[in-house]
C-alpha cells in the first residue's frame, strides 16, 4: 500500500512540474486551473501525511516556477505568495476557526467576497509618488521587468494620489489628503474585461498574460484594468 502510494506521489510531482512548466515559462497551460489545483491539493495531503517523503524537487516546495530568459529579472522586497484555495462552505469555515485562534475578534467581523479575477499578477513600484518599476509575480520571490508595457496601461496610475472630483457634501470640511510613503509597493491583477475582450480572442486569461508579457513596448492597452490588491 505504501509503495503504491509513494509511486503516486513520485507521479504527480512528475506531472505538476510539467504543467508548471507549460503554464508559467509556455504560457499554454493545458489543464484547467481546478484540475490543476485537485492535482497540487493531492500531493499536499500525502505530504502532510508522509512529511519524510517531501523532496526539494517538489511543487510545494517554492511559490511558482521558473522564469523565461527573455527579461531582466527583479528581486522582490518581500516574497508574493499565492493564495489558498477553498472548495466549498466547509473549507471556508475551517479557514474562519483557524483564524479566531489568532484574534477572536474575528468572530464579530463582517466578511466581503469577490470573484476571483484571473488575469496576471504585477507588482508596482512608487518612489516619493511616481510609478519607478513594474514586475510580473515570477516564482514569488524574483519577478520579470515589464515597467515598459506597464505604463501603457492607462488603469496604472503613473502618479499618486489622483486627484479627483470632491463627491463629499458641501457642509462637510474637505478631509487633510493622504500622501504615500515615499516607497510604496502594490499587488495588483492585470486583466482584460470580457465584454471587452469577446471580439479579440476566447481565451482571455491568455491574452491578458500576453498584453504584459511581449517584449516590446505596446500601444495604449486601454483594456487591461489593474484591480485593488
Amino acid at each position: 500500500m505504501a509503495d503504491k502510494l509513494l509511486s503516486r506521489y513520485e507521479a504527480l510531482k512528475e506531472q505538476i512540474n510539467f504543467h508548471n512548466h507549460r503554464y508559467h515559462v509556455l504560457d499554454a497551460p493545458i489543464i484547467s486551473d481546478l484540475e490543476y489545483d485537485r492535482l497540487l491539493n493531492e500531493i499536499k495531503k500525502i505530504e502532510a501525511d508522509h512529511p519524510n517523503w517531501i523532496t526539494p524537487d517538489s511543487p510545494t516546495q517554492r511559490a511558482g516556477a521558473k522564469l523565461a530568459d527573455r527579461f531582466s529579472k527583479i528581486r522582490h522586497p518581500s516574497a508574493i505568495l499565492s493564495l489558498a484555495n477553498a472548495f466549498g462552505a466547509d473549507d471556508a469555515r475551517a479557514w474562519l476557526e483557524r483564524i479566531k485562534k489568532l484574534d477572536d475578534r474575528v468572530e464579530k467581523a463582517k466578511f466581503v467576497v469577490e470573484p476571483k479575477i484571473d488575469g496576471l499578477s504585477v507588482v508596482l513600484h512608487y518612489r516619493d509618488g511616481l510609478f519607478v518599476q513594474g514586475a510580473t509575480r515570477g516564482d514569488g520571490e524574483i519577478g520579470e521587468d515589464i515597467t515598459s508595457n506597464l505604463r501603457t496601461v492607462k488603469a496604472i496610475p503613473l502618479k499618486i494620489p489622483i486627484q479627483t472630483e470632491d463627491r463629499r457634501p458641501k457642509t462637510e470640511k474637505p478631509s487633510t489628503v493622504i500622501r504615500p510613503p515615499s516607497y510604496l509597493v502594490v499587488r495588483g491583477e492585470a486583466f482584460i474585461p470580457i465584454k471587452e475582450f469577446e471580439a479579440l480572442n476566447k481565451n482571455w486569461k491568455k491574452q491578458a498574460r500576453g498584453h504584459i508579457k511581449i517584449r516590446e513596448t505596446l500601444p495604449q492597452v486601454h483594456y487591461v484594468n489593474l484591480t485593488r490588491c
